[in-house]
């Protein structure tokens, strides 16, 4: 079914927004911090970011930890702001708050797959309560006049994965201006392969725009998605973790230009950039666990990059560390980086 096809550029509008490029930078938890969204910001290609997700009961109760996570910088924008929760009251009033800090989109997610999340009934448990997830997006549509979209996944489980055109359905209905869609189940977790074809199916149903999301890797995989299944944009995560040019090199393959992998030097002084970024936003102990944990990607693929790795997971202060990834990239001889899918929860 998805062979060979071209994409023809297109204008991208979601409700009053309109985007300068179908990509868009997925939600991830943990990972979509303001350091990282600034990172591929300053990359170029990507139309719009999506922080990490919040929980709509922390912001409601105004647990500083999730406070915290909500502001973000101009240079950021076009951003959406996605938030979780099984509660209309609680989610609308956090809908609110979206709205009041500025951001251009507010996201709802009913496709987390994650246990902790699907326990309290939200996330992807919503796909198996669609009266719930109705009265939840009429709450947030009532509440709030910016820009609202969906993040749904194909359904719970086998057997209840046609869920998703119902739930489409039920956005387009109630008001919502787009829709994303991981076509995997919330059993599938990320295993497997994304089946685009119900990407598909989904626009041939809906007349809002349809953002697809699921394996795409590569340039070629993000034309692709968009010239097979016909959605609108395509929403990438967990290729974005070890190579955040990816957005950079999927726009340029769109308008037939070449793109090319960076070099030795390009990704150190990205990492340079992104360390600066983390160290003015986190105290020690939060910092050196990012740090780690972008050291890791950054470096993957790189000669000596497991050497590297297993030398830094005793270091307990920030500064040798960033001074022993300053020495490796500085010594390294390799000349392009070839990204490889990192593992990470997108929501």
């Amino acid at each position: 079914m998805f062979g060979p096809a071209r994409y023809t550029p297109r204008m991208l509008r979601i409700g009053s927004l309109t985007l300068d490029s179908p990509l868009v930078l997925a939600p991830m938890a943990g990972v979509t911090d303001s350091p990282f969204r600034q990172v591929i910001r300053s990359l170029g290609g990507c139309g719009l970011v999506c922080m990490e997700f919040l929980s709509s009961e922390a912001l409601v109760r105004q647990i500083g930890a999730e406070l915290e996570k909500l502001p973000f910088e101009e240079t950021e924008r076009p951003i959406s702001i996605q938030v979780y929760g099984s509660r209309p009251e609680a989610m609308a009033e956090a809908a609110r708050m979206v709205e009041a800090s500025g951001a251009e989109v507010c996201d709802v997610n009913m496709g987390c797959p994650a246990n902790k999340i699907l326990k309290g009934c939200s996330g992807a448990a919503l796909m198996g309560d669609l009266g719930l997830a109705r009265e939840i997006i009429q709450a947030i549509r009532r509440s709030i006049s910016m820009p609202l979209t969906v993040k749904l996944r194909s359904g719970l489980r086998a057997g209840l994965d046609d869920a998703y055109l119902e739930l489409g359905r039920i956005c387009q209905g109630e008001g919502v201006d787009a829709v994303t869609l991981h076509p995997r189940t919330a059993r599938q977790q990320y295993s497997g392969t994304a089946d685009w074809s119900r990407i598909a199916r989904l626009k041939e149903i809906l007349s809002i725009p349809v953002i697809g999301n699921g394996d795409v890797c590569a340039p070629a995989d993000a034309e692709r998605m968009l010239a097979t299944t016909g959605c609108d944009a395509v929403m990438i995560g967990r290729a974005a973790l070890t190579n955040p040019w990816i957005f950079a090199q999927c726009a340029a393959h769109l308008a037939g230009e070449p793109w090319h992998h960076p070099t030795v030097a390009q990704r150190h002084q990205v990492v340079r950039l992104h360390f600066g970024l983390l160290a003015a936003s986190f105290e020690d102990r939060q910092l050196l666990h990012r740090l780690k944990s972008f050291t890791g990607r950054y470096c993957r693929g790189l000669p000596g990059a497991r050497d590297l790795r297993r030398s830094l997971s005793e270091t307990s202060d920030p500064d040798q560390l960033r001074t022993a990834v300053d020495r490796f990239f500085e010594s390294a001889t390799r000349e392009t980086f070839r990204p490889l899918e990192a593992s990470t929860r997108e929501t």
